[in-house]
């Protein structure tokens, strides 16, 4: 598999520290509000990446953080009458709400930054004593970019550059305009943790130095998050785990594009901001996820209501065949047509181009390409051929690759529940005894709960509306 890797700027083949083995970390949210339409695109790009290498043989071990103490939680907590735990603690479980609805596998492990305080204190501390750092009067202590040669690396962006957007606030006793905050002494009223430097608690970037070396080791292979947060995030992990630890942090950076909406760049000063939330209750949330991987995950996507219409209208292409496939291995006979090898042969090309594209840089558009050209198979050589066998081969077929995407997972897999099957049963005998009023009211009933019926000379086929 070759990665596009933000830090060279090329593609590169994936060669991992421990043979077999993926050690994979992902940024996760802020968790001070519901999830954005924005959040679910790394969600749903990493969630497929980490399927992917599954798929591919690799043991994965996935961390993605919850960063749960924050200037926006303790806004948030104020705002509320509550306190920053009690905020983070609801934000967490309704972020798994919509995670679980966009079909996101869980992670290895999902720590919280307030979990590895004295993770954050010794590797801020090894800084302080190595000269990277320094301790100020009100508790802060800050990085100095300027001591890390290779500074701007990531962002390929050198210092004077950076620093000439740089500036210091009111309050802020730092040096100089670049240096970031490890750790902020505590105001009155915010939440603390006792320190060699006082109370305070841990700054942004410092978390998720202190996450990746507790549960992944000083050096990983792949790290990946939103472009957004190549600078200063990423930059920042960067500099103060390898001042700290004295190796490469990371091999492989990894950085999904934007997301626009009608587009226009996505703002909640413009007005154009949705949660994943509100989308999923009016579209659901698979075609969410069929968006987010629906184009390469470096380019930017746009979100509008023709688009999500389109990704229903997709996956509602896929659910048919597969339905249909259901269909014919209760219904086909065991018979098998003469070009049943070549029909097998022409039906598994379709892994290997899938292969190739997700080999690619995990290109995904090529990727479910490849599963439309499989379903045109199905359609034109599968489900015409009354062969089980075939059937049984394409749906194996057809599941692996949909998995690997993690789409079609809402499929009832050809169990109803009794009182709709009994309605099934009752309007079948209605068209027996010719009670066609009988049999149009079932029809409209199993309507009006999301069960289509289609009537074909082989018996009944439904599906999901």
């Amino acid at each position: 598999m070759r990665i596009y890797n933000t830090l060279t700027r090329r593609k590169e083949e994936l060669k991992t520290v421990n043979e077999g083995e993926v050690k994979m970390y992902a940024c996760g949210p802020t968790v001070y509000n519901f999830i954005h339409i924005g959040n679910a695109r790394p969600l749903c790009v990493f969630d497929t990446l980490r399927r992917y290498l599954e798929y591919r043989g690799y043991k994965v071990n996935f961390v993605q953080n919850f960063t749960d103490i924050d200037d926006k939680i303790i806004k948030r907590a104020i705002e509320e009458n509550s306190d920053y735990k009690t905020v983070s603690e609801k934000y967490i479980e309704e972020f798994w709400k919509d995670a679980n609805g966009l079909n996101f596998r869980r992670a290895t492990v999902h720590p919280k930054a307030t979990e590895n305080i004295d993770e954050i204190i010794g590797i801020i501390g090894t800084l302080v004593e190595k000269g990277y750092a320094y301790p100020v009067e009100n508790g802060d202590v800050y990085f100095s970019p300027k001591k890390f040669e290779q500074y701007g690396k990531l962002s390929h962006q050198p210092l004077e550059d950076l620093e000439a957007g740089a500036r210091i606030n009111i309050g802020e006793l730092k040096k100089e305009p670049m240096d970031f905050a490890l750790w902020k002494g505590a105001k009155p009223g915010e939440p603390y943790w006792d320190s060699p430097w006082g109370k305070g608690r841990p700054g942004w970037h410092i978390e998720c130095s202190a996450m990746v070396r507790r549960y992944l080791g000083k050096t990983i292979d792949i790290h990946c998050g939103g472009q957004d947060l190549i600078f200063p995030h990423h930059e920042n992990e960067i500099a103060q785990s390898e001042c700290c630890n004295g190796v490469p942090f990371a091999n492989y950076w990894m950085h999904n594009g934007y997301i626009n909406v009608d587009n226009v760049k996505m703002s909640k000063s413009l007005g154009n901001f949705f949660t994943v939330r509100d989308v999923a209750e009016k579209y659901g949330y698979e075609p969410i996820r069929y968006l987010m991987i629906s184009s390469h995950y470096r380019s930017p996507i746009n979100y509008s209501t023709d688009i999500i219409e389109q990704c229903r209208a997709s996956l509602q292409r896929l659910y048919t065949c597969r339905n249909s496939l259901d269909f014919a291995l209760k219904n086909a006979s065991d018979t098998l047509p003469e070009n049943a090898d070549e029909i097998k042969k022409q039906l598994s090309s379709r892994r290997e181009q899938f292969i190739e594209a997700m080999d690619d840089d995990l290109n995904t558009a090529d990727g479910i390409a490849a599963v439309f050209e499989l379903v045109k198979d199905i359609n034109v050589s599968v489900l015409n051929s009354d062969s089980k066998e075939l059937a049984e081969y394409a749906a194996e077929l057809f599941d692996e690759l949909t998995e690997v995407l993690g789409l079609v997972y809402n499929r009832d897999k050809g169990n109803l529940d009794e009182e709709i099957e009994k309605l099934i049963e009752t309007r079948q005998q209605a068209r027996k005894e010719k009670n066609w009023a009988k049999a149009d009211e079932i029809r409209d009933e199993l309507k009006a709960r999301g069960i289509i019926l289609e009537d074909t000379p082989q018996g009944v086929k439904w599906h999901r509306e």
